[in-house]
């Protein structure tokens, strides 16, 4: 389906520089009346943000590549919709979001929110011990039990509130602060060893 929006899919991670929000305004407006070839400036101006993004929040690059095409199917069929209210990157950022968060909960990898601290550990523990792996900060992140990776990426990476975060999940701000303590001292742990 994707090869029918855009001629030649990218993920390409070396492109990480964005236009000002004004100068994708019109192919904003373009796309959103149906015209693919601004779609796909919008695709390749966003894809390396939203890939990005997918696998912080899964951990795993082949299953965001399947979600990240999964955001632009989703993009394409919710533009009409796009009022403007917030930057265009803001919106497609929360489409990502909910993308991912209906994947593990449609496929059923997200199974709870917490995790015995034991299984943490042996998460952490399990990562390859060369000096390189160590300072390896994404693939800390990626060993991160789901919830934990999940509310650190969100918030120190994402940069949303706790009050943010627990409106998108549905937990209490005290359950998003209590999940980013957790996953702070893990990969505190993990790039100390």
């Amino acid at each position: 389906m994707h090869a029918q929006l855009v001629s030649e899919p990218l993920l390409n991670p070396a492109s990480t520089t964005a236009a000002p929000p004004a100068q994708i305004l019109p192919d904003v407006a373009a796309a959103a009346a149906g015209d693919r070839q601004a779609f796909e400036r919008l695709y390749r101006e966003q894809v390396d943000r939203v890939y990005a993004l997918c696998v912080r929040m899964l951990g795993d690059r082949m299953i965001a590549e399947e979600v990240t095409q999964d955001v632009f199917v989703r993009v394409w069929e919710k533009l009409p919709g796009f009022r403007g209210e917030a930057a265009f990157s803001t919106w497609i950022h929360r489409v990502t979001v909910n993308v991912v968060l209906s994947r593990r909960k449609s496929v059923g990898i997200y199974q709870s929110r917490t995790t015995d601290d034991d299984e943490a550990q042996a998460l952490v523990a399990s990562r390859p011990a060369s000096v390189g792996d160590r300072l390896d900060l994404e693939s800390a992140i990626a060993g991160l039990p789901r919830g934990a990776r999940q509310i650190f990426v969100l918030h120190d990476v994402e940069g949303f509130t706790h009050e943010e975060i627990g409106e998108q999940l549905g937990i209490t701000p005290g359950g998003s602060k209590a999940q980013l303590h957790r996953a702070r001292l893990l990969l505190r742990a993990a790039l100390t060893r």
